[in-house]
C-alpha cells in the first residue's frame, strides 16, 4: 500500500473567534490528484495554506512523509521547496522578466548556480508553452500567461507535492482553458496535486479523488464517478445542484 505523502489530523484553524477549520482529516497519497471543492468560505484555500504553513494550524498536526511540519526542529526551508504553491493572484515579481522568476528560487533555496537554474527553468516554460517570453516582464503578460509562468517556476523547483489555490479563478473565461491544459498534462506525469478549484470538469476528469468541504469539514471524499454522479452526503448533492444546474 502506498504510504500517505501528507496526512492531515484533526485540523482546526480559527481567526479570532470566527473557527474556518473544525477537525479536518485528509490522507494524500504519492501520485494522487486531489480536487478540493465547496463553496467559498468552507475552509478550502484555508486548508490549503495551512498546509503549505501560510497559516499557522490553530489544533491539530500535519505530517508530510511521516513527519509533523509543526515540529519545533523541521526544516521549513526544504519542506516548502518540496511543498510547491500555485496562487490565484500568480505572485511573480513585476521587477523581473519571466525567466529571473523562474531562477531565483533556484538560486536562492536550492542553491542551483544560474546556469543550471535557466537550463531548468528554460525546460518547464516550454513545457507550459512560455519559452517565448522569457525576456518579457508580467505586466506584459495576460492573466493565462502569468500562471503558465507561475506553475513553470513551482515546477522548477522539483516539487514533490503542487498545491494550486483556485489557480483559475482570477482568469478570464477564454484563458482557463490554456492554463487547464497545462494542469491536466501535469496530472499525467503522476505530480501529487492538491487542487482547490471551481472546475467541476476538471476536478470529474482528473481527479484521483474528489473532496467536498462544507463548512470547516471535509464531507464527502470519494472517487469522482461517486461524487459527481451518486454522492453519499446529501450537501453534496445540494452543492452539486448549485453549481451544475442539474440534478443527481
Amino acid at each position: 500500500m502506498t504510504e500517505s505523502i501528507i496526512s492531515i489530523k484533526n485540523l482546526k484553524k480559527s481567526f479570532g473567534d470566527h473557527e474556518v477549520l473544525k477537525g479536518v482529516d485528509l490522507e494524500i497519497k504519492k501520485g494522487e490528484v486531489v480536487s478540493v471543492i465547496g463553496a467559498s468560505g468552507s475552509g478550502k484555500s484555508t486548508m490549503l495554506r495551512c498546509i503549505n504553513l501560510l497559516e499557522t494550524p490553530s489544533d491539530g498536526d500535519i505530517l508530510y512523509n511521516g513527519q509533523s511540519v509543526l515540529a519545533a526542529d523541521f526544516d521549513l526551508a526544504e519542506y516548502r521547496a518540496k511543498v510547491g504553491m500555485v496562487f490565484q493572484q500568480f505572485n511573480l515579481f513585476n521587477n523581473m522578466n519571466v525567466l529571473k522568476n523562474c531562477v531565483i528560487g533556484q538560486v536562492q533555496v536550492l542553491k542551483r548556480n544560474k546556469e543550471e537554474a535557466e537550463k531548468i527553468a528554460l525546460e518547464y516554460l516550454s513545457r507550459v508553452g512560455m519559452a517565448a517570453y522569457v525576456d518579457a516582464r508580467p505586466s506584459q503578460l495576460s492573466g493565462g500567461q502569468k500562471q503558465r509562468v507561475a506553475i513553470a517556476r513551482a515546477l522548477a523547483m522539483n516539487p514533490d507535492v503542487l498545491l494550486f489555490d483556485e489557480p483559475t479563478s482570477a482568469l478570464d473565461p477564454e484563458m482557463v482553458g490554456e492554463v487547464l491544459t497545462v494542469m491536466k498534462e501535469l496530472a499525467k506525469t503522476g505530480l501529487t496535486m492538491i487542487v482547490v478549484t471551481h472546475e467541476m470538469q476538471f476536478a470529474k476528469d482528473v481527479s484521483s479523488r474528489v473532496v467536498f468541504m462544507d463548512g470547516g469539514y471535509i464531507a464527502e471524499d470519494n472517487a469522482p464517478s461517486v461524487i459527481f454522479n451518486e454522492p453519499e452526503n446529501p450537501r453534496t448533492k445540494e452543492f452539486l445542484f448549485r453549481v451544475l444546474n442539474k440534478d443527481i
